[in-house]
């Protein structure tokens, strides 16, 4: 394999490297952000003694009340306590993409730990001291709420800021991707759409000498050759993605990466098992890895189906009205029924009726069934509406109520369709292993409508195999949210 010269790297890219490390820069983001925590708890204490001082609840404060800076010890104890428990779950631990969801929850954990911590710490050693007698207890409840939505706050423009530079390529990690298969060709693909995630791809490692360039990258060498190409390129972290090759293959390459100090991540087909945490279990003696147990989910089956009780006839209670005026509107504008009714496939492969409402014309598919798209001449001017809104989708509460689909879990597809892609798209049946939902994981990642039916499909094997009430909230969440902000429509 010919040795490609450094010289061929972007002048662009050396001055970035040369300039500042992506280390340093890690470091720089992690004490930025511990700084901006600090001021973030400081400021919510401030705002806390102000609303006391301000809401004569649940009793006025006497005129004489003392300062905020003679309860110093104590807020330097509730400050303390919280970093110390951000710190314990990895606060300052920089993701490269983190979930929105998952900091918020983070969030709300660590400061109501710090704030019983506190409180606890100040009982058993102050208890007799004036700070702690004297302090005004509605102070702990603002605090503490007024904490979790500063800090909140705090790590979406913390991630914004981080978004924004790497995006500009400063403290960009130098990556080499191993693999000349469908799954690097992915993950190469995937960086260069997504450059907040931080990688300036150096070039690409072989396993095969027949290429020179692969997917736009200039291939550098081969696996043989990664010591070399990682103290020449400076390179920080490797991705090995070649699931398609021997086991032998991957172990050689990353005993290769581990010959110099680099990150190694391998791609997460290596073993394509359908599961999120195998586990071990035995045949009498012999040991079995278990790759799918539906029986250890039963009871969070049941939970998950009573919450979709809970919330499709709390949905219908409260949105009744709007409904009714939808339905109203469809009816005045076009002819027509106002609900749309269509054969879907559901749990088990088994069709049922799903509702919507009707947003094309009525004869919308006298020509047979197809996709929907981006300002689909077929709407009608209230359907575009609804598309945009989701409103449309509000009739599946009925669906959820009477059990033929979840709040969340895969989208369902027309079973004209179905037919299609179970030849076309390997595992798509076993996306039929949990209720079709009115939102997914795929729908919140942006696969919606007329998309890839493989990314479609491989988001909603993930969802099966990760499955767990907390993923549920927050892809409810995350859908409220793009809802209200207009960037998630037609679901599909």
């Amino acid at each position: 394999m010919a040795n490609i010269n450094a010289t061929t790297l972007s002048e662009q890219t050396r001055q970035r490297y040369s300039s500042l490390s992506p280390q340093r820069v890690r470091t720089l983001y992690a004490m930025s952000l511990l700084a901006m925590d600090v001021l973030g708890v400081l400021l919510a204490f401030v705002i806390a003694y102000w609303l006391r001082l301000a809401i004569p609840f649940p009793t006025q404060l006497p005129p004489d009340a003392a300062p905020i800076n003679s309860y110093g010890s104590l807020i330097a104890l509730f400050l303390g306590s919280i970093i110390f428990i951000g710190f314990l779950n990895k606060h300052y631990y920089i993701p490269r993409a983190p979930s929105r969801v998952t900091q918020m929850y983070r969030v709300f954990a660590s400061v109501s730990i710090g704030t019983l911590l506190a409180i606890a710490t100040a009982t058993f050693l102050f208890k007799y001291e004036p700070f702690v007698i004297d302090f005004p207890r509605a102070v702990t409840i603002y605090t503490w709420a007024l904490t979790i939505i500063i800090l909140v706050v705090v790590r979406l423009i913390h991630q914004a800021m981080r978004d924004w530079l790497r995006a500009k390529g400063i403290g960009a990690d130098r990556l080499l991707v191993v693999g000349t298969g469908a799954s690097a060709k992915r993950t190469l693909e995937h960086i260069k759409n997504s450059p907040h995630l931080g990688y300036d791809v150096v070039g690409v490692v072989s396993p095969d000498a027949n290429h020179r360039r692969f997917a736009g990258y200039s291939v550098l060498g081969r696996p043989t050759d990664l010591p070399r190409l990682i103290e020449q390129y400076h390179i920080s972290d490797v991705i090995i993605a070649m699931p398609e090759r021997l086991h032998r293959e991957v172990k050689a390459a990353v005993e290769n990466c581990q010959l110099g100090r680099v990150s190694i991540k391998i791609f997460q087909d290596v073993f394509d098992f359908n599961t999120e945490e195998p586990s071990i279990d035995d045949l009498g003696k012999f040991p079995l890895l278990t790759v799918s147990d539906f029986s250890q989910a039963g009871y969070l089956l049941f939970v998950k189906r009573l919450i979709d009780v809970l919330g499709a006839g709390f949905g219908l209670l409260m949105l009744s009205p709007l409904m009714l005026l939808v339905a109203i509107l469809i009816k005045l504008e076009s002819r027509g029924p106002a609900f749309f009714v269509q054969e879907r496939m559901g749990l088990d492969g088994r069709q049922f009726r799903m509702l919507k409402f009707r947003s094309m014309r009525e004869d919308a598919e006298e020509n047979g069934p197809g996709w929907t798209v981006e300002d689909d001449p077929r709407r009608t001017r209230i359907g575009a509406i609804l598309r945009k809104t989701n409103f449309d989708e509000l009739p599946q509460l009925i669906n959820v109520l009477v059990g033929e689909m979840s709040l969340v879990g895969p989208r369902p597809e027309q079973p004209y369709f179905v037919e299609q892609f179970r030849k076309q798209v390997p595992g798509y049946m076993a996306r039929h292993q949990l209720r079709a939902g009115m939102t997914g994981w795929a729908q919140v990642n942006g696969l919606r409508g007329d998309t890839s039916i493989a990314d479609r499909t491989e988001s909603d094997l993930y969802y099966n195999r990760h499955w767990s009430l907390g993923l549920d909230i927050q892809i409810l969440i995350r859908t409220i949210w793009q809802t209200i902000s207009g960037r998630n429509h037609g679901a599909g």
